[in-house]
């Protein structure tokens, strides 16, 4: 490695931290911004360590960056861009500081609890109203009346989202309401955050206790509305 080490170096963290980001995520789930921090740690160290085995390929690493920041032999755009550098760096250093330290109108993040057992009386419920395109389509309308100011496009980022903590649930993460069957979304939109058992907390919920303005004829077909909009079907006893 002569000469371009240091190029080289950067066009390889660059491109594995462009394949972590971009292109993995194309084949699997997309990977935590931790573990690509981590991973481009290890990558950056294993080019240290590959470009100081030896005296000349250590001078040839550190070499431009010590002349670039002494300002050795520089002239015109070199001397130009160095100066830049010098100040814009303590000021990116310095936004990344207070950005991480002022105070925030966002509310404080709450963790969720497991999702506590519904009462008796909705165990084991099935849907009363038949899954037909008009009553799909009146769930949806139904929906974007009484539900989308908080999940939005059932993605849970609704207008009013951000004043919530925890935020209003994703519908489309298969992590939601594709894990529930319907007896339990039942109970959830009827009784709203007032009816969550005590053996669910700490578990805090703005979800309104929707009984007293809709039916229950209402709130199946905004059910049935909420899995399709979601492309996401609910789970069952098989």
């Amino acid at each position: 490695m002569k000469g371009g080490v240091l190029l080289k170096g950067a066009i390889l963290t660059v491109g594995i931290y462009l394949f972590l980001k971009l292109a993995l995520p194309l084949f699997t789930a997309p990977l935590p911004a931790s573990l690509i921090f981590i991973y481009l740690a290890l990558t950056v160290t294993g080019i240290v360590i590959f470009a100081t085995l030896s005296g000349q390929s250590t001078e040839a690493f550190f070499g431009p960056i010590s002349r670039f920041l002494s300002g050795e032999g520089q002239t015109g755009a070199m001397k130009t861009a160095r100066l830049l550098v010098l100040v814009l760096f303590p000021l990116l250093v310095g936004w990344q500081t207070y950005s991480s330290t002022a105070p925030s109108d966002q509310p404080p993040a709450e963790n969720r609890t497991i999702h506590p057992a519904p009462p008796g009386e909705f165990v084991g419920l099935s849907n009363p109203i038949p899954n037909t395109p008009e009553n799909v389509m009146a769930g949806k309308g139904l929906f974007a009346a009484f539900c989308s100011p908080c999940h939005g496009n059932f993605d849970g980022k609704g207008p009013a989202a951000r004043g919530f903590s925890p935020p209003p649930a994703n519908f489309v993460d298969p992590g939601t309401i594709a894990q529930l069957q319907e007896s339990y979304v039942f109970w959830r939109i009827k009784n709203g955050g007032v009816g969550l058992p005590i053996e669910g907390m700490p578990w805090k919920s703005a979800m309104p206790r929707w009984e007293v303005e809709l039916k229950d004829e209402q709130i199946w077909k905004i059910i049935m509305g909420e899995y399709d909009g979601a492309h996401q079907k609910p789970r069952t006893w098989e």
